[in-house]
């Protein structure tokens, strides 16, 4: 039987790729032999790289859908087909929505659905014209599913998301599979931006039922699983990786009440 996870021969597109979760994703595919590329707006240093293969790279901002279109043209110019689009790029600094302007606002916004959309609808224009049709999965977070302070847009956008993955699953079935990966806390090389020190770190994992933050390649293998056969009846779908979630506010508040002395 065909190994299920061997993407021989199939193209992905990652955008963001080229650092943190997105890096992560790119070399996963690569693994399993598949000619991967990455887009943003500048070139990375270092292309992702595996057993001495190395992703291609194509310039663009996914918040502007002429750049989209271009994205999409450039990495079906080598190999003639996509087989898959992984909606990676996306983030937010930490903002109050009292102090965030509109214009800051509108392109967190752009970049974490509105860009998606974009990119989307041009991979499913290839994706309809193949035999194997495509999947396209989607990186959610769990700022879309629970509140987001200091990350306003930026969660409104990811449930947002969501949402467009479960519709355009429906719009685009049976030839192109939609889904989204909803991420938890995550562990990259720009962990301190989020949660300070290593002490940050270990009080931000503690929080997490199993104990630690995800890493790169975690949230990697279940893309790698959404995309290939053995997902085949999955789509319209999201795949909680979060590590059990966050324990309930409510007992960590009661703990010390509850406790004898």
């Amino acid at each position: 039987m065909t190994d299920p996870l061997d993407f021989s021969g199939r193209v992905v597109l990652v955008t963001g790729g080229s650092r943190g979760v997105g890096l992560g994703i790119a070399e996963r595919f690569l693994g399993l032999g598949a000619d991967v590329v990455i887009c943003g707006r500048n070139a990375p240093d270092d292309l992702p790289q595996h057993g001495g293969r190395a992703a291609r790279f194509v310039a663009g901002d996914v918040r502007e859908p002429d750049a989209c279109e271009n994205i999409v043209s450039h990495t079906v110019s080598t190999g003639r087909r996509l087989d898959v689009l992984v909606n990676n790029a996306g983030g937010s600094p930490f903002a109050l929505a009292a102090d965030a302007s509109p214009r800051f606002s509108q392109k967190i916004i752009d970049l974490n659905l509105t860009g998606p959309l974009h990119m989307s609808r041009c991979a499913n224009a290839v994706m309809q014209d193949q035999a194997e049709g495509g999947a396209i999965v989607n990186i959610a977070s769990v700022s879309g599913i629970r509140p987001s302070p200091g990350t306003a847009a930026y969660g409104a956008a990811k449930a947002g998301l969501l949402n467009l993955t479960q519709t355009l699953a429906i719009e685009w079935a049976p030839k192109v599979r939609v889904n989204a990966v909803t991420a938890g806390l995550i562990r990259t090389e720009q962990a301190h931006l989020h949660y300070g020190d290593e002490a940050g770190v270990g009080a931000a994992s503690a929080t997490v039922p199993l104990g630690r933050l995800a890493t790169p390649r975690e949230i990697a293998d279940v893309c790698v699983f959404l995309a290939s056969p053995l997902a085949s009846y999955v789509t319209g779908s999201s795949v909680l990786v979060h590590g059990g979630g966050e324990r309930p506010a409510y007992l960590t508040a009661v703990q010390d009440v509850m406790r004898p002395d």
